[in-house]
């Protein structure tokens, strides 16, 4: 596993093992996961790829772009598989189709397109007098939606303050831009800074009394509201692409998957720190509500 970001520790490895397990596979008696992080320093991440194919490893795991394109960059042999990967991965080039990659990239593929432009949708109904609303990016993980956001804001009437992330030393000066700007949401594009510091931009969030709507996390969502993909499924599902490839497919003829189920969660607890009443409809079709 090359992870850019995440600890060697962090649950969504498990869940990878878990899915290994579904098809005999036990860490350490007949499969050895190995998992290498840059733990956020990027820069790092290609020297980690390298690394790995001079193992000469069976199959590469990622779960980003930046580290798909290492992996790539590494090695046209071993195959790489993807665990939810957001973009289109035709449009950006790194595979010819989704139903024949013809490459050594594979896996699960995310329908992501278009679920920034839907959080605003749900900030803006869940807070109908919302005119201004700041969304957090961090290049290069939110480079692809940032006209997606623009068209979305437009079209809902909302004034959005595009405030550009450098890694996680820069969150308070970017709530401390957002307030400034006189914004009254936030909204954030998916990054690993965002991802593994949750916990401090919900505080801050709190604390500038912003209400904040996130991507969907499985065992938590400490935003006022979170709507996404189960990036926990897309870990479990690697296991079944990593069986085969072990068994000799090639990554070529094997159809990169697509996640399409979406969830809705509510933070009632966020909700009352914030002095933030929410509509019946925002609670009625919530999958979560968090107490």
């Amino acid at each position: 596993m090359l992870a850019s970001h995440a600890a060697v520790t962090d649950a969504t490895h498990e869940q990878l093992r878990e899915g290994l397990r579904a098809f005999g596979y036990e860490d350490g008696k007949n499969i050895r996961v190995e998992i290498v992080t840059a733990a956020g320093r990027v820069d790092r991440v290609q020297a980690l790829a390298d690394g790995l194919v001079s193992q000469n490893v069976d199959v590469i795991v990622c779960a980003n772009e930046t580290t798909i394109r290492a992996a790539l960059k590494a090695t046209a042999k071993i195959p790489i598989v993807m665990t939810g990967f957001g973009y289109d991965p035709v449009a950006l080039g790194l595979v010819d189709s989704l139903g024949r990659p013809n490459g050594n990239l594979t896996g699960i593929h995310a329908l992501l397109a278009g679920l920034d432009a839907k959080r605003l949708q749900v900030l803006k109904e869940a807070l109908p007098r919302l005119t201004r609303v700041a969304v957090f990016w961090e290049a290069p993980f939110g480079t692809h939606a940032l006209e997606e956001v623009r068209a979305a804001g437009k079209s809902l009437g909302l004034q959005v303050e595009l405030i550009e992330v450098h890694g996680a030393r820069e969150l308070e000066a970017a709530f401390k831009t957002a307030r400034q700007k006189r914004v009254s949401a936030a909204s954030f594009i998916w990054s690993p800074t965002f991802a593994f510091h949750s916990d401090e931009l919900t505080a801050l969030a709190v604390q500038s009394g912003l209400p904040m709507i996130g991507v969907y996390l499985p065992t938590s969502n400490p935003w006022l509201l979170a709507y996404g993909t189960d990036t926990w499924e897309s870990f479990r599902r690697a296991g079944y692409f990593i069986d085969r490839l072990l068994k000799g497919a090639k990554p070529a003829d094997l159809p990169i998957e697509q996640l399409s189920r979406y969830k809705l969660a509510v933070n009632l607890r966020t909700a009352s720190a914030l002095g933030v009443k929410l509509p019946q409809s925002i609670l009625l079709r919530a999958d979560e509500v968090i107490q």
